[in-house]
């Protein structure tokens, strides 16, 4: 939808709402003729699936404002489109790819919504954490320099009592130099394995190094660690259907493309007529 057909919807439909009416309630269907224009019925089932799409903004609205606003925006519409004979070839093609984009995101949504049951969520979450161990994780600091020797310094002075902040702040060349040095908390295998392996081997509280890696040398100091059991269940269950979710819909999408009957023509067009608009308009 264009800027335009946006703040003009938006428009009318704010005008609408000033002026509405209480609506009565005299048990119909969707198929329900709230108004005609001309020969175009507009029925309940249009105020409803307009409702629908609304922003959360307006779904506050009391019901009779919103009932009677979605209705005479429908009638403004209708009226406005009754002008155009046709429509333009530029807003044929938005239509066709607004409606198979509408259609595709049904099936999809239907797929995903039929696969994200309690049993799936179970079985997924045990397969994550059925008899996982406690994971321990480290919260370190470290300084970053450019050679060994450079590093060597560092740590001589800070067995000489040297803070390891400010040595940091002032001569790491990494991005956590100005926190400090600064790491926070990870867990293991989320850095380099040079690295991974030296905070593996170390103490709380001791300083190690100098550690080369592909970024330079490290001089590295632990401050603690922790231990971290499975969470539970409904802390995770959001994260989980997410997942079951994005697995249901890439699956779909395969399987469809994968049953239908598709040909792609050799055209040789160069991608870069992508952008010439006029092309619509032809």
């Amino acid at each position: 939808m264009s800027k335009f057909t946006t703040l003009t919807a938006a428009g009318a439909f704010a005008l609408a709402l000033a002026g509405a009416a209480p609506a009565q309630d005299q048990g119909a269907s969707a198929d329900t003729v709230l108004a005609t224009v001309g020969d175009t019925e507009i029925t309940l089932g249009h105020v409803i699936a307009m409702r629908a799409r609304l922003p959360q903004q307006y779904q506050a609205l009391d019901d009779a404002a919103l009932f009677d606003g979605i209705l005479e925006q429908l009638i403004q519409q209708t009226a406005l489109g009754a002008q155009v004979d046709m429509l333009s070839p530029r807003n044929e093609l938005v239509l066709e790819n607004e409606r198979r984009a509408l259609v595709a995101s049904e099936v999809l949504q239907a797929q995903a919504d039929g696969t994200v049951t309690e049993e799936a969520i179970q079985k997924a979450y045990d397969a994550e954490y059925a008899g996982a161990e406690p994971q321990t994780q480290y919260n370190a600091a470290h300084i970053l320099v450019e050679t060994e020797q450079e590093a060597q310094a560092l740590i001589e002075e800070l067995e000489g009592g040297a803070d390891f902040a400010t040595l940091a702040r002032e001569n790491s060349v990494g991005p956590s130099g100005p926190s400090g040095g600064a790491l926070g908390w990870f867990g293991p295998g989320a850095m380099v394995p040079a690295f991974d392996t030296a905070v593996q081997e170390m103490s709380a509280g001791e300083i190690a190094g100098p550690v080369e890696t592909q970024f330079g040398w490290h001089v590295i100091k632990l401050n603690e660690t922790r231990t971290l059991d499975a969470p539970p269940l409904d802390e995770v269950r959001g994260e989980i259907e997410s997942q079951l979710q994005e697995r249901a819909i890439q699956e779909a999408m395969q399987s469809a493309v994968e049953a239908a009957d598709i040909t792609r023509a050799d055209s040789g067009i160069d991608p870069s007529v992508i952008r010439d608009d006029s092309l619509l308009d032809e």
